[in-house]
């Protein structure tokens, strides 16, 4: 897939202008496009108890469900400078639960997949196979009466 890197982070710098951040200073913005074309966007919210700020990967996923959902395809994250940023680890891991198989982020060190950057990451099929066996039954366990 093709992407307009320099779009999708003018995307990400526009929201970046709409942070909330009066504590920290530090603005973020998220561009993302999802696998319908749309764009979706993501700015940080703080919150003057800090732990209850929402960085600007968790207003682009509401965004996202808010406008139909889907899945990211591509993404891109910024600083107050318009540096590229990259997502923390919760953030990657809220990447990847509504991401698309093989989902491109620009980082700091380039283009990555989603699998790259959250390797043998949790989700929504290590729920699928737990739920599609039955752990009560023991008949694979070599031992097992």
């Amino acid at each position: 897939m093709s992407v307009d890197w320099d779009l999708l982070t003018s995307h990400a710098v526009e929201a970046m202008s709409k942070a909330y951040v009066p504590y920290s200073k530090f603005p973020v913005g998220a561009a993302a496009i999802v696998d319908d074309g749309r764009i979706v966007v993501g700015c940080n919210v703080e919150n003057a108890s800090y732990g209850l700020g929402l960085c600007a990967e968790c207003s682009l996923v509401s965004a996202l469900t808010m406008s139909g959902g889907g899945k990211l395809v591509a993404f891109s994250c910024v600083d107050g400078n318009g540096e590229t940023l990259m997502p923390c680890g919760r953030c990657r891991q809220l990447l990847f639960e509504h991401s698309a198989p093989g989902m491109q982020l620009l980082t700091v060190s380039g283009v990555k997949t989603i699998d790259e950057v959250i390797p043998d990451a949790f989700g929504p099929s290590t729920l699928d196979a737990f739920t599609a066996t039955d752990p009560a039954d023991n008949t694979g366990c070599e031992g097992c009466e």
